[in-house]
């Protein structure tokens, strides 16, 4: 019986498998637009109610301008490789919020808030880029959607071991169920660095199809690295690529990102 639960489950998942557009990265995701982007976008209305928005206007309008221009990129990329549902479902907003906290972020459906503590690690509209790009990459990747996805595959995996350590004794369950917690977690976290990593990527090309040099997405990592002053958990243990693997492999897809932003603004 296991067996066959085990033989369905994976026949469903690969039916949901889909590529995320330029990466070519496979992906599962069980979590439709229409589940996820009525809260998301309630979220960031309260976000913004509860938050003092700046009144930098030189920085607002910057990041306003850079957030439209590179979101334009992304909405002509979809409509011209037939993603015209997923275009219209997005509703583009950008924010630049009174926190010294060195962040920004992006909510399912085009929501981006960046904090004021980010902008002097951006240092000038092509760092706003770099990080608008990123940021807006999570969401045309349905990096968020992804990951409800693999947190109900987490839960899955331990009926699973349960079911399968049912008729143990207690000592072989608890180290079975010991087993699954900690390579489980190591998983969650390698997965969220292979978003981060997508998102740099996929962030890349999508600023230079916006007309922004490229070159200074590593240098906003340098820039990080330097704010952080060098100290950094194991890679291993963190939700994040380390800084020196960021900038190396930015530098190292940069040549990718242009040829393919050529070709594509060229279409």
């Amino acid at each position: 019986m296991k067996k066959v639960v085990i033989l369905i489950l994976v026949v469903f998942l690969y039916s949901e498998c889909t590529t995320v557009p330029i990466t070519g990265r496979k992906r599962i995701n069980l979590v439709s637009d229409a589940e996820v982007l009525p809260a998301s976008f309630a979220q960031y209305k309260g976000f913004l109610a509860e938050n003092r928005v700046s009144s930098n206007v030189a920085m607002t309008n910057q990041i306003k301008s850079v957030g439209k221009n590179i979101s334009a990129a992304v909405d002509r990329f979809m409509r011209a490789n037939n993603m015209i549902s997923e275009a219209d479902s997005y509703q583009w907003e950008f924010n630049l919020v009174e926190d010294e906290t060195v962040n920004a972020w992006c909510m399912p459906g085009g929501k981006v808030v960046f904090y004021t503590g980010i902008m002097p690690i951006c240092a000038n509209v092509n760092g706003v880029a770099a990080v608008m790009g990123h940021e807006v990459a999570h969401a045309f990747a349905k990096h968020g959607q992804e990951r409800m996805t693999n947190s109900y595959g987490q839960q899955i995996g331990g009926l699973l071991v349960a079911l399968g350590t049912a008729n143990k004794s207690a000592e072989s369950q608890q180290m079975w169920n010991t087993a699954f917690g900690v390579g489980s977690g190591l998983g969650m976290l390698k997965f969220s660095r292979v978003h981060e990593q997508e998102a740099d990527r996929l962030g890349l090309v999508f600023m230079i199809m916006a007309g922004y040099d490229g070159t200074e997405a590593a240098e906003v990592w340098v820039r990080m690295s330097a704010n952080s002053g060098g100290s950094s958990q194991p890679e291993i243990l963190s939700t994040h690529p380390s800084n020196e693997s960021r900038i190396q492999d930015l530098r190292n897809y940069l040549p990718t990102a242009k040829k393919y932003a050529a070709q594509y603004n060229a279409r």
